[in-house]
């Protein structure tokens, strides 16, 4: 989820933790479970720090081992530790439990999503991404400020965030429906296809969701908009050639991360008279009829690589401007 929801939700928390009755019982308690939920409600992306570094690293590392099993110990120490050192008089027991748990629901509600998380790390380095909710969801947003508005007006924060978080899991196993009937019909559709994998993205607007089917030979892009599929484009799906100037590209990091982190891409080589360009799109994301978020390298004839950008472009000038800057 984006940075917003989960601050909403981590306010939605601290209001129901006082069902806690140590915390109810103790004022400092109450504020420092406050500010423990409410940090350890954005903790894991602590790691957006890496983008100071480069798209590359950001990509590679992004709701990676931060979601993990043992950052969650560390990211509950990390956030509750300073609290008790300001107010050493108060239970840490109920502190830490609470931060914990803020710090678990990050990681839970994230996996919902297109993009997911590696939180199986370092079990796993799959993936997961149920891909029935929206990075940003208005109703679930909405949801919560609505509930912290109640709750600043005087209602009861038990009653208050109990029937809150109880709408929201209400509301999942409705999306998650809603995935289960799109990919039903995709089923039914592509019945004579072997089909490896069907991915789906809810965007912001509830009925448009964007679809990519794998099939052993070809990628299908579609979109379902008030549950009528159009099929958009379909590509030839191709191995990656063992090939001296594809081993070249897949050595840079920019290209490393993207393979890394993307379920479903096609590439395209470009042969010029001083230079090669691989392109490697991602195919989750068509907007507008353009797949933004791309890998690009260029290599000399003798396959060092020149040139290298991964992240969202929107336009060919603006990728060629990066790949300027970076030469």
């Amino acid at each position: 989820m984006d940075t917003a929801t989960h601050l909403t939700m981590g306010v939605a928390l601290s209001g129901l933790s006082v069902i806690d009755p140590v915390v109810e019982a103790d004022p400092s308690l109450f504020t420092a479970t406050f500010f423990g939920v409410v940090i350890g409600s954005i903790a894991p992306d602590f790691d957006t720090i890496f983008k100071l570094k480069d798209n590359a690293t950001y990509i590679r590392h992004h709701r990676g081992y931060s979601h993990s099993p043992p950052m969650l110990i560390f990211w509950s120490f990390f956030v509750s530790l300073p609290i008790l050192f300001f107010t050493p008089e108060i239970s840490y027991l109920h502190l830490w439990l609470w931060t914990m748990l803020a710090i678990i629901l990050h990681v839970t509600v994230d996996i919902f999503n297109a993009y997911g998380t590696q939180a199986f790390r370092p079990f796993s380095h799959k993936w997961l991404a149920m891909g029935f909710i929206n990075t940003f969801d208005p109703f679930i947003f909405y949801l919560f400020v609505a509930g912290i508005f109640a709750w600043m007006l005087g209602a009861n924060p038990i009653h208050t965030f109990t029937i809150v978080f109880f709408i929201n899991i209400l509301y999942h196993i409705k999306r998650y429906l809603d995935k289960k009937e799109i990919v039903d019909i995709l089923k039914r559709h592509f019945h004579d296809r072997n089909i490896e994998r069907i991915i789906t993205q809810p965007t912001i607007k509830h009925n448009w969701w964007r679809i990519a089917v794998v099939a052993d030979d070809q990628f299908f892009i579609a979109d379902s908009v008030d549950g009528h599929i159009e099929i958009l484009d379909i590509f030839d799906r191709k191995s990656l050639p063992e090939t001296a100037e594809m081993n070249a590209a897949l050595l840079d990091k920019n290209v490393q991360a993207f393979v890394n982190f993307s379920p479903v891409y096609r590439y395209e080589i470009d042969r010029h008279d001083d230079y090669t360009e691989i392109r490697f799109i991602d195919l989750r994301y068509r907007s507008k009829g353009h797949y933004p978020f791309v890998a690009v390298v260029t290599l000399d004839k003798f396959y060092n690589i020149l040139t290298s950008y991964t992240g969202w472009v929107y336009s060919e000038e603006k990728l060629q401007k990066k790949l300027d800057v970076l030469s």
